[in-house]
């Protein structure tokens, strides 16, 4: 489509965008590339001064750009039809809807999956090869269970809800509408619940609930386990990467982000917002207010205050741990003795 067209399509204004003083500059857009890796016909974008130096020699034909003037003079200079927003990562990933759409299979059950006369089937539904639902299921409309699943009874799916391939689901979980979860993740297994005794360890039933609420996104091969008693929850808006473990009794607050590896002990609640970055791991009953962010491999061994970023371990704020790595490096080297 013409560059003029995708701002239409966006409801970008013309004044913020190069047409209001270039209007000539009009070219046909092809596709989406990162600024470092685009071709003519590309569209890309440019956010803070990590990839600032692209601007000089991408050969992108459209960027979406901060409101930096001075870039968006340099972009002109070199014939770059360009768009300036605050948030270009966001407007970015807004334009890639009009030139990609992700495959969905068409309504239909196949004819080798297993379902259970007692399970209730919503419409519009997609039913994959090899998926088995077992007795008191609930599968919302415009559901989409790709093959392999396996989703246990008493099961509730929302509507327009996806289970890639290879999911499971096990009994009494509860997921809300236009939840994704990706192949191999598992919601709602049994709890990590043994008891000592003199013979051994003696296991907990594990007679709780998980409950994904709306929106929420599950990453390949993560899972979610279900308590003892009560529930495990996932807040409205929440997105879990790949590889992550999420104990039993955790309540994860609505609109958090975790990345891949991160692990959760049991109980431990995180309040609206919350991000851990790859590889946190938090110990069990802790509670990480609102907002708070810990970086990559922090381990959290006590509440966290809202608003907090802490980093390390064990975990401490971020403004003295980096102190500290700073002192760490200016300790003098011992030579080893011969």
């Amino acid at each position: 489509m013409k560059f003029s067209e995708l701002t239409q399509q966006l409801g970008v204004a013309t004044i913020d965008t190069s047409l209001a003083i270039r209007p000539d500059l009009d070219p046909a857009l092809v596709g989406i590339a990162a600024i470092d890796q685009a071709a003519t016909g590309a569209l890309s974008f440019m956010e803070g001064d990590r990839f600032a130096q692209w601007i000089h020699n991408t050969e992108a034909s459209g960027l979406i750009l901060s409101s930096d003037p001075e870039r968006q003079a340099i972009a002109t200079a070199r014939n770059i039809a360009w768009i300036a927003t605050a948030q270009p990562r966001l407007l970015f990933a807004q334009a890639l809807s009009h030139f990609y759409q992700p495959w969905q299979a068409a309504p239909a059950i196949d004819t080798t999956a297993v379902i259970h006369p007692t399970a209730r089937i919503g419409a519009g539904v997609s039913i994959g090869p090899h998926v088995v639902i077992h007795e008191q299921v609930q599968v919302g409309e415009g559901v989409c269970i790709h093959a392999n699943g396996v989703v246990y009874p008493e099961v509730q799916i929302g509507d327009l809800t996806t289970l890639h391939a290879n999911c499971v689901i096990h009994e009494r979980s509860q997921i809300g509408k236009n939840c994704v979860i990706h192949s191999g993740a598992v919601i709602g297994a049994e709890g990590f619940g043994f008891v000592p005794t003199d013979n051994g360890w003696y296991k907990v039933p594990q007679s709780g609930v998980t409950v994904l609420e709306d929106q929420v996104e599950v990453g390949c091969n993560s899972t979610i386990d279900r308590p003892a008693v009560g529930e495990t929850r996932i807040g409205q808006g929440t997105k879990i990467d790949n590889l992550v473990q999420v104990a039993h009794g955790c309540q994860i607050g609505p609109h958090c982000v975790l990345v891949g590896q991160v692990g959760l002990a049991g109980h431990v609640e995180l309040g609206a917002g919350v991000v851990l970055g790859g590889q946190v791991g938090v110990a069990d009953y802790l509670q990480i207010g609102e907002g708070a962010i810990a970086t990559a491999q922090a381990g959290i061994t006590k509440n966290v205050a809202a608003g907090t970023m802490v980093s390390g371990f064990p975990a401490m704020p971020t403004k003295l741990w980096l102190k500290m790595m700073a002192a760490l490096r200016k300790l003098p080297v011992s030579k080893p003795k011969i």
